[in-house]
């Protein structure tokens, strides 16, 4: 998903070229009805058709788990599509450690504390039980991978746990961001959590991807000299920051204020958004986000220029050209849009517009991250409340793809740690589960977007450092995405 995501760049600060100074109340302010119902419901309505048995298709076919988080986040965003949703977090469920661990390839003693915190945020946004979702009980794992009073800092930091030295830490504000919206959601959010997020905001209001530089974590963004600002970090940090203003946490609403300020300052004239380093372009995923960060800050007339953006790069039956059958799907930029109307969405592009959808939809139904499944969205065609229906899939395929630790991905997202969770005796159990493959793909190179721009490219990569059957697991810096 959500939200789980990119590499990170060195190209140097994104400067704001345009000065906000409008002072808004931030925590609490509701989602304006978003600029075109239709269009949300539509999206909704196309990215439920691409899941299969519950589950979003990797680039090369498989279960890709993060993927599917980022699915039920959006289709809770708009109400949608109850039956597939319920399907998709049951299947999450029941794959915990698959998403979370390298379990599935005989590697025990790793947690990713990014991929933690996302399952414990869509846990809650889907209305699951957070503290027994698969039989793990994500909030006190969660607490657990949270850097402790002795790391100085990085005291709040959500880590990765592993019984391995694999140097510094690899969570970035995804991450962290996740942490605190699931923390909040869940429970009472620890401070520390919070001025960690902080700290990764800059005097000019954006965030950083990373907390990292190549001579260990720096303390905070200013002390990092040339830091990249991202859009898309800066959007989740904000509405995460919304969400920890709510809960009572100090200094939150100041810093969402000035991050949404930050966010005002980037947006094209079109209404659209760009990212950093690889994704710098305008794009729907980023426009997505900034523009539901900017409804959650109450920015109604961004948020709409937003929305407004993404529906130029929506198919529908009018527009779509030889993808007319794709009506409903959001293309990832305007080259990604032409093609398909010329040509029609090839498979193997098909990937990429899963990921920008469900990504773009959050800014169609602006409805914050914070307040997924607790609130009616705009967007709901009909009066039904995202989060009450126990998840029950009726099919649960043998997982056939490695896990892929997030942030997103996305993608998505070091305290000292407890031991691993309890066995799983789920309370959500889809039937015929089968025994994870013994043959696994290749797991996704940390690092590597899981929304947005096309990764086909980059997993290759990955199979090429796969030789004589030994599986090289990097466990430094990785990563969207989407």
């Amino acid at each position: 998903m959500l939200l789980s995501r990119r590499l990170a760049t060195g190209l140097g600060a994104i400067v704001a070229t345009t000065v906000v100074t409008a002072a808004v109340p931030l925590a609490g302010v509701a989602a304006p009805a978003p600029a075109d119902a239709a269009a949300a419901r539509d999206a909704t309505s196309w990215l439920a058709g691409e899941f299969t048995d519950g589950t979003l298709p990797g680039p090369f076919g498989g279960q890709d788990w993060g993927l599917t988080i980022d699915g039920i986040i959006a289709m809770s965003a708009t109400g949608g599509s109850a039956p597939t949703r319920q399907a998709a977090t049951g299947q999450v469920a029941a794959h915990v450690r698959s998403y979370n661990s390298y379990d599935d390839w005989g590697i025990e003693g790793f947690t990713d504390g990014g991929a933690t915190a996302k399952l414990l945020y869509v846990a809650s946004a889907a209305g699951a039980d957070p503290t027994d979702f698969g039989g793990y009980d994500l909030r006190a794992v969660t607490l657990s991978l949270l850097a402790g009073a002795d790391a100085g800092h990085q005291r709040g930091r959500i880590t990765s746990r592993t019984t391995a030295d694999s140097g510094p830490d690899a969570s970035n504000t995804f991450d962290q961001s996740f942490a605190v919206l699931g923390l909040a959601r869940s429970g009472d959010l620890p401070q520390d959590t919070v001025d960690f997020l902080v700290r990764q905001q800059c005097a000019a209001g954006g965030f950083r991807l990373y907390p990292d530089t190549a001579d260990g974590p720096s303390p905070s963004c200013d002390e990092q000299p040339g830091a990249t600002l991202d859009v898309d970090s800066t959007a989740m940090a904000v509405q995460a920051l919304l969400a920890a203003a709510d809960s009572g946490a100090a200094g939150a609403s100041d810093a969402a204020r000035r991050g949404a300020d930050w966010l005002v300052g980037q947006q094209h004239a079109d209404g659209s958004f760009g990212g950093s380093g690889p994704t710098t372009g305008a794009n729907s995923n980023s426009t997505g986000l900034a523009g539901q960060a900017l409804a959650a800050a109450g920015r109604d007339s961004q948020a709409a220029r937003a929305a407004h953006a993404v529906t130029q790069l929506q198919l529908t039956a009018t527009n779509g050209g030889a993808a007319a059958g794709d009506a409903g799907a959001i293309a990832y930029h305007a080259e990604s849009f032409t093609g398909a109307v010329s040509t029609g969405i090839a498979d193997t592009d098909r990937d990429q517009w899963r990921r920008a959808t469900a990504q773009a939809l959050l800014g169609l139904a602006q409805v914050p991250l914070g307040r997924i499944g607790l609130d009616l969205p705009p967007t709901s065609p009909t009066p039904t409340p995202t989060g009450t229906a126990t998840p029950t899939p009726t099919v649960s395929p043998t997982p056939t793809v490695a896990p892929t630790p997030t942030v997103t991905g996305t993608a998505g997202p070091s305290p000292s740690a407890t031991g691993s969770p309890a066995t799983p005796s789920p309370t959500v159990s889809p039937t015929g589960t089968a025994a994870p493959s013994t043959t696994p793909a290749a797991p996704a190179l940390p690092g590597l977007p899981t929304t947005g721009a096309a990764i086909i490219g980059y997993v290759l990569v990955a199979l090429l450092l796969i030789g004589g059957g030994v599986v090289l697991l990097v466990l430094g810096r990785r990563r969207r995405a989407q």
